[in-house]
């Protein structure tokens, strides 16, 4: 029985489901999602029929007429979950199984009023990239498969859900005290972009087709953050055609939300750190929309192949960057990237095979090895193939690339066998092998340049020869090149060259994460005690993955703040979101006494 997706019970020979149909209810109480859905297969079928199911608690299983059908479920694999083995009847098209989740559900979170801005009401999201759909839905929890889907969700009266998909009238007959939300989604899609959340909810429209939710106590903020988004959208359509998704609405989430943002077509997930007060970081949307069309439109068939969703997307984001703000703000962008490519490989080791972009990955969970390797080599190597044949006739080739897959889900090979039907004789150019197979960073890396980039790194490198930046540069520097400076800068001073720092530069009390947790990176790693109560207020409010590994990692240097580290820890881990947990245990594992 082919199984090519190594992190998928998903049978290549076995019928595909097009649909589902999901009648759902939240219950905040219990910490369950309960209800039925119902698959509806791509051609009627006989004998097995192999799901993807997490924790969950199977009631039944019939079909759509009435009449039950066997089912086994496996004992639970760790990182599979459990196989849900049906049994179909000849000729059954489509199968209803009525279910529940268990308590410990990886993707749906829970959150407590308090944990909220506005503290009167329960919060639950789902985060179900890359393998946790099937912790909520007994599914075929594999990109390979795409369908649509009609959700009915149920919920207290009290609170509004969001779904990505369509929201559509509700039927009557709630029970009292609740309330049914109905959406559609008609555009086939994996089930790691089926999206729920579900709390106390308003919404501000940005544009006729662009609209931003969040909770009422944030939603102003947002709206004012997000009033650009129209003109991103409309910049893009430009680079990569028509935006086919109908809607590009976002949704704020709680500071717990894992990731910096998740591209769920239709309804965009944001974390709140990206509410600067100065517009200065609405850019983190131009990757989430670029989603829309490498991705969410062309997908990776697998998780092995999860650079070709990431690394097109971060290219595509800088090309959005640089048609909104000039040639100098896509070249910091690339610059930081870099930063952070260098960071993963050095955590990983250069010959690690998670360095690789064409990853095997069977036996592993992709949890563990999530990095920036895939966004940043990926990019790079997008880009060599830009600079290669020109920019002209790349962008034809994006333009074929996305028309030739659009709604399918491809491997590496698939796409470099278009690259040769295209571009023949560029991936022997440019040596393609060693980038999808070799640990590292390929020699012929792409380098981004900028005269003021140049003149940033060369001061911040300058430090310890006593080179300063003059108050005149100061008022010149956008936020991005802040950031660039600060990230070339030693990862330890003395206590005298923090103070000037955060005099001169304000940057303890930042609303910008990017310029604060870079800053407090380097105070916590210099143990610098002014920030340790700056440290604590982040480390206790945000869960967000990206800026938990380096800080945590920070105060792993030295005595009292690994103490400090374990302190804060121990207060927040609960508040954290299960996968920020085990980032936030491994980075821990390493501290020693």
């Amino acid at each position: 029985m082919p199984r090519l997706d190594p992190h998928s019970y998903f049978d290549t020979d076995q019928p595909r489901t097009r649909h589902l149909d999901l009648d759902i209810a939240v219950d905040f109480a219990r910490k369950r999602v309960t209800g039925q859905v119902t698959l509806v297969l791509d051609r009627p079928s006989s004998g097995p029929l192999d799901l993807d199911s997490k924790g969950l608690a199977i009631a039944s299983v019939r079909t759509d007429a009435g009449p039950p059908i066997s089912y086994e479920l496996s004992p639970e694999e760790p990182i599979l979950g459990s196989r849900l083995r049906l049994m179909l009847p000849p000729g059954t098209g489509k199968v209803v199984i009525a279910y529940e989740t268990g308590p410990d559900a990886i993707g749906l979170q829970w959150l407590a009023p308090e944990q909220t801005a506005g503290g009167r009401h329960p919060f639950m999201f789902t985060q179900f990239q890359p393998i946790h759909a099937r912790s909520m839905i007994p599914c075929q929890d594999s990109p390979m498969v795409r369908a649509t889907y009609h959700a009915a969700v149920t919920m207290p009266e009290a609170l509004t859900a969001v779904m990505s998909a369509g929201p559509q009238d509700a039927p009557a007959g709630s029970a009292p005290g609740t309330r049914t939300m109905v959406f559609d989604m008609p555009q086939a899609i994996p089930s790691y972009l089926i999206a729920l959340a579900v709390g106390d909810l308003a919404s501000r429209d940005l544009s006729p087709r662009a609209r931003v939710w969040a909770e009422p106590a944030t939603v102003e903020e947002a709206a004012w953050e997000f009033a650009g988004v129209e003109e991103m959208i409309v910049r893009a359509e430009q680079l990569f055609g028509p935006y086919e998704w109908d809607r590009y609405d976002m949704l704020v989430l709680p500071p717990s939300f894992p990731y910096g943002g998740m591209e769920n077509p239709r309804m965009t997930f944001l974390t709140p750190t990206l509410l600067a007060g100065d517009r200065s970081l609405v850019d983190v949307v131009a990757h989430e929309l670029a989603h829309s069309w490498t991705g969410n439109l062309v997908t990776n068939a697998t998780m092995d192949h999860f650079w070709l969703n990431e690394g097109f997307t971060v290219w595509a984001e800088r090309r959005i960057l640089e048609a909104l703000h000039g040639e100098g703000a896509a070249a910091a962008s690339w610059s930081i990237g870099q930063t952070a490519l260098a960071e993963a490989i050095a955590r990983f080791g250069a010959d690690s095979p998670f360095t690789v972009l064409r990853t095997h990955l069977e036996g592993v969970d992709p949890d563990d090895v999530y990095s920036s390797v895939p966004y940043e080599k990926g990019s790079l190597f997008v880009g060599l193939l830009e600079r290669t044949v020109g920019r002209k006739r790349f962008d034809r080739f994006i333009r074929a690339y996305i028309e030739r897959f659009h709604f399918t889900s491809i491997t590496t090979e698939e796409l470099m066998a278009f690259l040769e039907e295209q571009l023949p004789g560029v991936a022997a150019k440019v040596g393609a092998e060693e980038w999808l197979g070799q640990p590292g960073l390929p020699a012929n890396a792409p380098v981004f340049r900028s005269a003021s980039l140049e003149a940033l790194t060369s001061l911040a490198e300058g430090w310890a020869t006593g080179a300063r930046p003059a108050a005149g540069q100061l008022a010149t520097w956008s936020p991005g090149e802040l950031l660039v400076y600060l990230q070339h800068l030693p990862r330890q001073l003395d206590a005298a060259s923090c103070r000037w720092l955060d005099e001169t530069l304000n940057l303890t009390s930042r609303g910008n994460y990017e310029i604060l947790v870079e800053w407090l990176t380097i105070a916590a790693g210099s143990d610098y005690e002014p920030v340790f109560g700056r440290v604590r207020e982040v480390l206790m409010k945000v869960g967000r993955m990206k800026y938990l590994r380096p800080l945590y990692g920070a105060l792993g240097k030295h005595p009292r703040t690994r103490k400090l580290g374990r302190e804060i820890f121990a207060a927040a881990a609960p508040t954290y979101h299960a996968l920020s947990r085990r980032v936030v245990e491994s980075v821990m594992e390493k501290y020693d006494g």
